[in-house]
């Protein structure tokens, strides 16, 4: 590493905590209200303003937000469910929750999203799945829309399949001039600490229909018919509520909401500072592309959220992906992989005896894959570390 300068350390994620996060965890404490309350409901309204949807309900992780609306889809004991193998586990562990199975699908090489071919080809080989688990993957969205050719939407209205898009990685994401979270039945997100904005631990569900709303609020609770802050604010008697179904604890925290109303006032800031940190890696690795594949983005720039930079490294680059991880490491830069693909890990695998011949797509990006650092407020000299190191470790 001789050739590049000093040496710097960069982490693959840094929160920017530079708004008002303090402010808002004050009024927080100082109210003596630390459960879901007025900023809970002030973060639902911020929400659904900013994806443009009718209806936002806070939970306390995005896999909460994922079976949550799994469950108001209707999805039950014997269902099966489409899902990508290229995704973190909770896409399709919330399908086992709810006592249905998976059926895993390939994604597209290079941007890893199921595309409607690959929909279209399954419906074929399993035409009993009526449900969807649509992950949009690392910022970009699935092809949810198109005014030239068949799409997802399109596809599942004609054989009847529900979709629940597990938009984790997807705010502020585009789609069509659509935002994502506007248009569907269930649209779930993440706020985890490393997404694009973040409550430390929680996520929201986003729906158009006041029947899968009313629905998801009431199991996020216990199944209780009341929210806790209604109970204290209406006039009806507190100790008042009736238990409508067996519902789960899955409400958000007024702390973790005032993170995020601290976080989705700059929500646009920190996705264009991410777009600048993704534009500068493809300007300056395009060079090793015959060794690297860069991230196949299908959208313009600006409709992506770019919570995600991953790059390939190809067959027959001079050094596999685990000692690459680990060079990096040494240069003290840090990296992720995104993902493992879910028929390698032992419980799908064994469970629904798949076969890694079976996902050609996911086995070259997940013999391959390395997230590079992205993160807002990434500064130039941090980025030209990074490439010159990589351009180093693939040249050496």
């Amino acid at each position: 590493m001789d050739s590049v300068k000093k040496q710097m350390k960069i982490p693959f994620a840094r929160v920017p905590m530079a708004g008002n996060e303090m402010k808002y965890l004050k009024e927080v404490l100082e109210s003596g209200w630390l459960t879901t309350a007025s900023k809970a409901m002030a973060l639902e309204k911020k929400f659904s303003e900013y994806v443009e949807s009718p209806f936002a309900c806070a939970v306390n992780s995005g896999t909460s937000a994922l079976h949550l609306g799994l469950e108001a889809l209707g999805v039950g004991k014997g269902d099966k469910v489409f899902v990508p193998s290229m995704t973190f586990t909770a896409s399709a562990e919330i399908i086992r929750y709810l006592q249905a199975d998976p059926v895993f699908l390939d994604t597209e090489y290079g941007s890893n999203l199921i595309t409607p071919e690959i929909l279209e080809t399954a419906i074929k080989k399993y035409p009993e799945v009526r449900y969807l688990v649509v992950v949009h993957y690392g910022g970009q969205a699935a092809k949810m829309f198109s005014d030239d050719a068949e799409n997802i939407t399109e596809i599942c209205r004609k054989h009847n399949i529900r979709i629940l898009e597990d938009a984790a990685h997807a705010f502020p994401t585009k789609i069509h001039n659509k935002m994502v979270g506007s248009y569907s039945d269930a649209a779930c997100f993440s706020f985890y600490a490393n997404k694009t904005i973040t409550t430390g631990e929680g996520g929201m569900l986003t729906t158009v229909r006041e029947d899968i709303y009313n629905r998801v609020k009431q199991m996020r609770l216990h199944g209780i018919d009341r929210d806790i802050w209604n109970r204290y604010t209406e006039n009806k008697p507190s100790w008042e509520y009736d238990v409508k179904a067996p519902g789960f604890k899955y409400n958000m925290p007024d702390i973790n909401a005032a993170l995020g109303l601290a976080q989705i006032e700059k929500a646009k800031v920190f996705r264009d500072e991410r777009q600048q940190v993704a534009e500068y890696y493809f300007d300056h690795l395009e060079d090793l592309m015959e060794v690297v594949d860069l991230p196949l983005i299908h959208v313009p720039f600006e409709d992506h959220s770019w919570h995600l930079f991953q790059v390939v490294l190809r067959k027959d680059a001079p050094i596999g992906r685990n000692e690459f991880i680990e060079k990096m490491a040494e240069a003290g830069i840090g990296t992720s992989v995104h993902y493992k693909p879910l028929h390698r890990m032992t419980y799908y695998k064994e469970r629904y005896k798949l076969k890694e011949g079976d996902f050609p797509n996911a086995e070259k990006t997940w013999k391959g894959n390395v997230s590079l650092p992205i993160f807002p407020f990434m500064k130039e000299e941090e980025l030209d570390y990074v490439c010159r190191t990589i351009e180093l470790i693939m040249r050496s």
